[in-house]
């Protein structure tokens, strides 16, 4: 009987970002995890012969440590994402035991892989880039949607498709994100608001993005993708997910360039969870239950 595949462990690689942020005092919103990495003596260099589809690498050498990152997409963003990710290898329990044992590991950061240690990085790299007090902060000043998104990514100097699964990850409103390659969806995430609509299905991998949506017009002109167009207009909830009754979103697309898929945001401005409240001591209290599972 094979074993049980091990899922990713979101809560403890975000508690891992928070203990870094908090070890190096570092408050609000420009996170710089090349500067992270040198403090806790990692070597961070460039490496233009990168394979492709390889975000960079944690190299150990002895008792030495370094990380790599690509600069086939000259995006700072994603180089920020990148060394992030790497950081996030070296500092959540277990993973320089399990990936290093030839001394060199190679990542495939950006929510883009199924294996459990990548996304804990992923999840690492986000919460550092964007922590999560500051973010809810920042996010509240704007109306939900694209736009705070775009808002948000500026703040942080991240990408804008890390920048929105976070946001749909923190914010109450209701939106989902969605992120699609032609007639097909790669992944798709939903707030917490969003889950409140009736009878809703979740989006899995591989599903045809629904005809008679701004995003299906849009893809159908590959040309949309490539230079980075956008498009928007209102439509249903319920053509994506289904669901016992009409929920009405607005749907903005947005072209992402070389990387060769669209971003689809969905907002519902008739669904939202409970505001949360306290945020800095509820931010306290989560470092503090996570302090003793970490070593230093």
């Amino acid at each position: 009987m094979s074993a049980k595949p091990r899922l990713a462990r979101k809560s403890l690689a975000e508690g891992s970002a928070s203990l870094v942020l908090r070890e190096m005092k570092i408050e609000g919103l420009r996170v710089d995890p090349a500067d992270l990495a040198t403090r806790k003596g990692i070597l961070v260099q460039a490496k233009p012969d990168t394979a492709a589809g390889v975000s960079g690498m944690l190299v150990k050498a002895g008792d030495e440590f370094g990380i790599m990152y690509a600069t086939n997409i000259p995006s700072k963003g994603f180089k920020k994402f990148s060394i992030a990710h790497e950081l996030g290898h070296y500092c959540i329990d277990g993973h320089s035991d399990a990936l290093l044992a030839n001394g060199v590991h190679c990542s495939h950061a950006g929510f883009r892989s199924s294996d459990p240690f990548e996304q804990e990085a992923d999840y690492f790299a986000a919460a550092l880039l964007m922590p999560e007090l500051a973010f809810r902060k920042e996010m509240n000043r704007y109306d939900p949607g694209l736009a705070c998104i775009e808002a948000l990514r500026k703040a942080c100097e991240t990408s804008l498709t890390a920048t929105a699964i976070r946001y749909a990850g923190l914010t109450r409103d209701g939106v989902a994100v969605i992120l699609s390659s032609g007639e097909t969806v790669d992944y798709c995430f939903m707030s917490e608001g969003l889950k409140e609509a009736k009878g809703i299905s979740w989006i899995r991998k591989g599903t045809p993005v629904p005809d008679g949506t701004v995003t299906s017009a849009f893809n159908a002109r590959p040309e949309n993708v490539r230079t980075g167009e956008r498009d928007g207009g209102d439509g249903r909830l319920n053509d994506w997910m289904g669901g016992e009754r009409t929920y009405r979103v607005r749907e903005d697309v947005l072209g992402l360039g070389q990387y060769g898929r669209t971003l689809t945001v969905l907002t519902c401005e008739g669904l939202s969870a409970e505001k949360e409240s306290e945020y800095d001591s509820e931010d306290d209290e989560l470092i503090e239950s996570w302090t003793p599972k970490f070593r230093k």
